[in-house]
């Protein structure tokens, strides 16, 4: 009597699909933590805003001090793992052709440098929310309560490791501001002074968009591109729209493409949908 023959476990054939089916390089090593990076980014926003995030920080020398080291050591551990994933992800598996913990090391201290400059910006950012909202009571409840200023918050850090080209972790910091927002603004975005996003749901921010100064968006507003089939092809070109300064987008717009500049001070209304560009001082209402 011929022996029934048992089929593969389901353990051997998620191995089989690991060397068929490849949905990412290979990462048998320890990766970056959203979990510690998401810490790090609050006590970060400790050192921004200190004794308005609900975790007191003593702001004398020797607390910011301290504060400061155990950021450092937080960022450089990430700083690195998203180091060797990338190195690991273009064929650098050796050893040998790691990137040493003084690069993440030096990026950590790159990042923390910037925090007075960054503060300088992000107060500029809160101001334009208080003095854009008839309902805010002040500057304090602004960081405390608004979603728009922790994502903008989070987008600023963000930016900043980009541009001291920190892989992955600038895209972890802000899903994690989209997560706890529902407002998605890509850290390559340029994004001038002043910048106000009310109420804020739904906001998406592309890539390659650039934002001037005193620009204030409303919820549901989407600046992203034109829609391609191959979109890999259309890595490092301007996809997304330009608003120079003084413009207000209302509710749910939607403005697309890379050629699309909305020009200084024009008012787009709400639920419109935009893909060419607007002249200065121009109102789009429908």
């Amino acid at each position: 009597m011929a022996t029934k023959r048992r089929s593969p476990s389901t353990a051997t054939r998620l191995i089989e699909s690991y060397k068929s089916v490849r949905v990412g390089p290979s990462a048998e090593c320890d990766l970056p933590s959203q979990v510690e990076l998401s810490r790090a980014f609050e006590d970060i926003r400790d050192l921004l805003y200190p004794g308005l995030t609900g975790r007191p920080v003593r702001t004398t020398s020797a607390a910011v001090s301290k504060k400061l080291a155990a950021v450092e050591r937080r960022m450089q551990r990430q700083i690195w793992l998203g180091l060797c994933h990338r190195a690991r992800a273009n064929g650098g598996c050796s050893k040998a052709a790691l990137p040493p913990k003084s690069m993440a090391r030096d990026m950590a201290r790159r990042l923390l440098a910037r925090l007075p400059e960054l503060r300088i910006a992000l107060a500029k950012d809160v101001e334009a929310a208080y003095g854009g909202d008839p309902a805010a009571t002040g500057t304090d409840e602004i960081v405390f309560c608004y979603p728009g200023v922790y994502a903008i918050t989070a987008y600023r850090v963000a930016h900043a490791l980009l541009e001291i080209a920190v892989p992955v972790l600038p895209r972890m910091m802000t899903e994690h501001a989209h997560e706890k927002t529902g407002i998605d603004i890509h850290p390559g975005a340029t994004i001038g002074e002043s910048f106000f996003i009310d109420h804020g749901t739904g906001v998406v921010v592309g890539e390659t968009t650039v934002i001037g100064n005193r620009v204030r968006l409303y919820q549901g507003v989407t600046l992203g591109a034109l829609s391609v089939k191959d979109g890999q092809t259309q890595r490092g070109k301007k996809r997304h729209p330009t608003l120079e300064d003084d413009v207000v987008i209302y509710a749910n717009a939607t403005i697309l493409g890379g050629d699309t500049v909305v020009g200084r001070g024009a008012i787009v209304g709400g639920n419109t949908w935009v893909t060419e560009s607007v002249p200065p001082g121009a109102r789009v209402l429908k």
